[in-house]
């Protein structure tokens, strides 16, 4: 690793980390369901992951060997691997879900529809609970989990066969129109086509125009839909759910739109105009998907509603909250007008068990990481430019690594600053209680951080009073070149 880079030259950190996580801990955690698992004994196995998590760590920084491990962790963007793996884990039991109902592990859980007849003496609904209780393995895990989550995959529909899917044989009915950006050239074009479509739909008895619009609030997801027709008052379709995303939420509305303007066979010809548009095209994607079970449902109304005649068309038009049209603004202050609370305990959805995890699994590092003094004594509270406190993540190369990790001799003179583990004089005396500790510049016996980042003479090129804010501090850190550096360089 040192070859490829170090703290002077080679790749910069944010290269580093992303080789370690795309290469090196893929390698490492290879198979990790056959030893991580519930009662597992998992003590030789997590300390060498935590020495080559420790070395990445070092690489990735050019952190001295004595440096914290929790705080330059932290400062690199990598969870710690517990976590790491609790969140793999978790996101493999969820994954039984995907399976065929008439696959070898789903005939193994006790929950599984398709056993076979006579059934194994394996088979977990055969064991009793002191059997079932004694029994260690991932398999156990997944069983005891997937009654959590309602299901929400369906690979082998019909609607999804090659060949007969809707976008083989209907591909002229149905279309999508959307937009870069409000500042897109075409934006204001965009605008004018939507109020033609109001305008067209208003004056015909065979166009539907429909508004889909969602909100989530304390975990309660509202789905809204406003579909106008000729002649007739606005109906407004409302429905709530519980512990599923918002991206769910406005399938669900869009699917409902569908559903009610399909049943009236005076419609031909529908527009569905969403602020999701990327949530719409997964209705005819017939990969593998969390909408699956549900985009299904859609695709055969759509099925029926296409054989009626050939005429008929969908048509999907993007419409951003941020757009301020009027049709669709009405659907967006319906959804602020609700604030429901969950009251009894639910189910939850696929894609919301997995965020719910993920959101636990930071919350739990942050945490711990505020609340120990594992990340070290001298550990260098700074704040970002909202005067908020930066807590460890692994999204976008950390709190920390995001700001530096363009420049390698920047990023090891931070993180040494930072974990105070630097070539300075309160290092020395520390380490090396026989050296000189006293500052070069002759005006404190002790080499300080907090000396040389407000008081030495000798880094006097840049000044602010907000050394605990990380812009000024790295622009300290741009300006004063030979800070927390070792004076060879």
């Amino acid at each position: 690793m040192k070859i490829i880079g170090n703290s002077t030259r080679g790749l910069i950190p944010q290269q580093k980390c992303l080789l370690y996580r795309s290469c090196a801990l893929p390698i490492a955690l290879y198979g990790f369901q056959l030893w991580f698992y519930s009662k597992a004994l998992l003590s030789y196995p997590l300390n060498s992951l935590s020495k080559l998590q420790r070395r990445a760590a070092t690489w990735i920084l050019g952190a001295f060997k004595t440096s914290s491990l929790y705080g330059i962790k932290a400062i690199a963007g990598l969870i710690p691997i517990h976590l790491h793996l609790q969140k793999l884990s978790s996101r493999s039991q969820l994954r039984g879900h995907t399976l065929p109902t008439n696959h070898i592990i789903r005939s193994l859980l006790d929950n599984s529809p398709n056993h076979p007849s006579p059934p194994h003496d394996l088979f977990l609904s055969t064991l009793t609970k002191r059997q079932h209780g004694l029994l260690k393995s991932h398999i156990i895990d997944i069983d005891n989990r997937f009654n959590e989550v309602f299901p929400a995959f369906d690979p082998i529909n019909l609607e999804l066969q090659p060949g007969n899917r809707i976008s083989d044989m209907f591909s002229n009915q149905f279309s999508f129109h959307s937009f870069s950006s409000s500042n897109d050239p075409s934006f204001k074009s965009h605008i004018q086509q939507l109020d033609a479509l109001a305008v067209d739909s208003s004056t015909s008895s065979h166009n539907a125009l429909v508004m889909t619009d969602t909100s989530v609030k304390n975990n309660v997801a509202l789905s809204i839909a406003h579909i106008h027709v000729f002649n007739k008052s606005v109906v407004k379709t409302l429905h709530h759910a519980v512990n599923i995303t918002a991206q769910e939420a406005e399938f669900f509305a869009i699917r409902c739109g569908i559903n009610h303007t399909v049943l009236s066979h005076d419609t031909s010809r529908i527009i569905m105009i969403t602020d999701s548009i990327h949530v719409a095209k997964k209705i005819f994607n017939p990969s593998s998907h969390m909408l699956q079970k549900q985009s299904n449902f859609v695709l055969s109304e759509l099925r029926e509603f296409f054989n009626w005649h050939s005429t008929n068309t969908i048509k999907f038009w993007e419409c951003s909250s941020k757009s301020n049209w009027h049709l669709h603004k009405a659907v967006d202050s319906d959804t602020k007008l609700f604030n429901l609370t969950p009251l009894l305990p639910n189910k939850y959805s696929w894609d919301f068990s997995k965020k719910l995890e993920s959101d636990n699994i930071i919350n739990t590092w942050k945490m711990t990481f505020q609340a120990s003094d594992l990340k070290g004594r001298n550990f260098l509270e700074l704040v970002d430019n909202d005067n908020k406190l930066l807590e460890p993540t692994y999204c976008k190369d950390g709190s920390w690594l995001q700001v530096f990790s363009h420049s390698n001799s920047l990023c090891t003179r931070a993180m040494r600053a930072i974990t105070n583990h630097a070539p300075i004089g309160e290092y020395r005396l520390k380490f090396f209680p026989n050296e000189d500790f006293s500052c070069p510049c002759g005006l404190y016996p002790i080499e300080t951080r907090r000396h040389i980042l407000h008081e030495c003479r000798r880094f006097n090129k840049y000044w602010n009073l907000r050394r605990d804010s990380i812009a000024h501090f790295i622009e300290f850190l741009e300006r004063n070149l030979r800070a927390f550096s070792f004076q060879s360089s």
